[in-house]
């Protein structure tokens, strides 16, 4: 069969227009974009899907998640490769803002990390006073640990809290996974380890994992997340005006209502507390 010279026109004036149809259902032309580099956690725990259309539905607004370490979203933000960061690792996003790389950061909400293990707990840390105590139980039984080594805000507290206990942990007991907290998760449920996570992670996934929270509730665990607007100074295309309104939004009455009852219908509990 032989098509004509119109025909050839029609069809591909039909394949450009179901092209276009399929596009529009998912972006909406001509409005802004806004690129959100964000830790892992508030985005594997569905937080994001949650709120984000609500953001974008009231700011006409396009946002486009990058859901990575907050070591990498940090350095994303350093190369100036996004326009606002949300992570949790306080200490490396004051560094971040004194080299002059984000232009206005805020504290939005927190949970807590979460030391996990199997119920049998052989280094009987569930009597700890604490996290540096519990972690320094751990290595003087030499139980199984796995440490998410990737850099991320999870990881950075981890080394905070060995540092904080006096310990450098090496040996065939500690093993570094160098992946994200779900696979951290999935391989402390199969060797029966200890690890620390996010309290979010650990929530949305439990039914499949055969370890439970050990150590809770210790300040030294508390888990705070910043939104950070990149500097648009240091880095002229950022999109300063629709971070500031991301900043504002989650700080809103509308945000913090959206964040405290996130999880509370689906889990039973929220997963993320606002910051007044």
């Amino acid at each position: 069969m032989h098509l004509n010279k119109v025909s050839v026109k029609f069809l591909v004036l039909l394949l450009i227009t179901s092209f276009i149809i399929n596009l529009t259902g998912c972006f909406r032309f001509g409005q802004e974009r806004l690129i959100i580099a964000t830790t892992t956690s508030t985005y594997d725990s569905g937080l994001l899907d949650y709120i984000l259309p609500f953001f974008m539905e009231k700011y006409d607004i396009n946002a486009d998640v990058v859901a990575v370490g907050t070591g990498q979203a940090l350095a994303m933000g350093k190369r100036g490769d996004v326009d606002v960061l949300l992570v949790h690792s306080p200490e490396a996003e004051k560094e971040f803002m004194d080299q002059g790389n984000g232009a206005l950061r805020k504290e939005i909400m927190y949970n807590h990390f979460v030391l996990l293990g199997s119920s049998e707990d052989e280094a009987r840390v569930r009597d700890a006073g604490g996290a540096a105590e519990a972690f320094g139980k751990i290595a003087e039984n030499q139980s199984f640990f796995i440490s998410r080594e990737d850099n991320s805000g999870t990881y950075l507290k981890e080394l905070d809290i060995w540092e904080k206990a006096g310990i450098n942990p090496t040996g065939e007991w500690y093993v570094e996974n160098g992946s994200g907290m779900a696979e951290t998760l999935r391989m402390a449920h199969e060797k029966m380890a200890y690890t620390l996570s996010d309290r979010s992670t650990f929530v949305t996934l439990k039914n499949n994992l055969d370890i439970e929270i050990l150590l809770e509730k210790d300040e030294e665990l508390k888990n705070i997340y910043s939104v950070i607007v990149v500097n648009p100074d240091k880095f002229p295309g950022t999109n300063y005006e629709g971070a500031e309104n991301l900043i504002d939004f989650l700080s809103s009455p509308k945000g913090k209502d959206l964040v405290k009852n996130y999880g509370v219908e689906q889990y039973g509990q929220p997963l993320f507390f606002p910051i007044d």
